[in-house]
């Protein structure tokens, strides 16, 4: 599995030393810039997971390049500086960085600040289903409908599911068995329509609109509520 990519811009040689081998032990590959001219520069080539910055550089400050990133990037940007000073920290975020910091830090804070910015920016799970105001995840097995947990058999997360994957086109009850049960038979075409039932019950419990509708002689078909 590839490193996230951190960029590091700031002037003090010492600092981003510091910042390379905190960031390195912590499972990061770090790149570092020692001006503002030439953080720009290297944003533009290694397109980073996230640029630590700081304030106080001599030509380009903190605050321009950071300005001057957000223009065309929405990379997380965590901002550096020696002053706690309240209206540098608004400055800083009003310039459009995500958090801020104040040196000198322990790299246990540094650390955690990074890994909870790329937390807030990692795309969702490619295992996560939606449908108008339904939201399954494949990997945790959890079903919401809005607001509400909605708690399912494993046998009716597996029909949700199946529903979830082919929205709006109809599936008769023997390709809800066939996908569902594994199995294609006359005898049991009863089980589908049950647990189709089962599942209309749990997700509208809350008086929400019917997503999972009957189509007469051809089977059932999800989609948005009727309005």
């Amino acid at each position: 599995m590839s490193r996230p990519r951190v960029l590091v811009i700031d002037d003090d040689k010492s600092v981003t030393s510091f910042l390379r081998r905190a960031l390195g032990y912590a499972g990061f590959d770090v790149e570092v810039a020692h001006s503002g001219t030439e953080g720009l520069e290297q944003a533009l080539v290694m397109n980073p997971a996230l640029v630590v910055l700081d304030v106080m550089m001599p030509g380009l400050d903190g605050f321009e390049v950071c300005r001057r990133l957000r223009t065309g990037d929405d990379v997380p940007i965590l901002m550096l500086t020696a002053k706690d000073e309240v209206s540098d920290r608004v400055k800083g975020l009003e310039y459009g960085a995500d958090d801020y910091l104040v040196k000198p830090f322990a790299h246990e804070e540094l650390i955690a600040r990074v890994r909870a910015l790329l937390r807030r920016r990692a795309p969702e799970s490619r295992n996560v289903l939606r449908f108008s105001d339904l939201v399954v995840n494949l990997d945790s097995r959890e079903v919401s409908r809005g607001n509400r947990e909605v708690v399912l058999t494993a046998r009716e997360f597996d029909l949700l599911t199946a529903f979830l994957r082919q929205p709006r086109q109809v599936l008769s009850r023997d390709q809800l068995l066939e996908q569902v049960w594994g199995f294609d038979t006359e005898v049991e075409t009863h089980v589908a329509p049950v647990y189709v039932g089962y599942l209309r019950d749990k997700l509208e419990a809350d008086g929400e609109p019917r997503l999972i509708h009957t189509m007469r002689g051809a089977g059932y078909i999800l989609k948005e509520p009727s309005r």
